[in-house]
């Protein structure tokens, strides 16, 4: 028996800030979208990976989400990480460094912790 992993899901409070965010930092864009009765479930994706992020915005939830201690995260693997951690640097969203490991962090716009990594050449 096997599984191939799909997809991930975050909630949001604002879809539309979400999307520009994960475009903007990460390249993400809409791959489909189910409009439900009180939600809107989005997935995000590139071209890399058929793996995506699912977005889903409740309408009967607009306080933020509880998080908890933020001890899992999504990694992001770069191809030219100096520019993305530019970028993400200009963006202001970088939340934690680890230049031993070679590695950072940063948050969405409801904190989300996501990993970036470099490309393993």
């Amino acid at each position: 028996m096997k599984f191939k992993m799909v997809h991930e899901n975050y909630n949001v409070a604002d879809l539309d800030k979400s999307m520009a965010f994960y475009e903007k930092a990460l390249g993400l864009r809409e791959v489909r979208r189910i409009n439900g009765d009180g939600f809107i479930i989005v997935y995000i994706g590139n071209e890399e990976t058929p793996f995506v992020l699912e977005l889903t915005w409740l309408e009967e939830h607009p306080q933020a989400y509880d998080l908890g201690e933020c001890e899992f995260h999504l990694a992001f693997e770069a191809d030219d990480f100096e520019a993305a951690h530019k970028l993400h640097q200009e963006m202001g969203c970088i939340c934690f460094e680890n230049p031993a490991m070679g590695i950072y962090f940063i948050t969405d716009p409801d904190g989300y912790w996501l990993e970036i990594v470099p490309s393993k050449k």
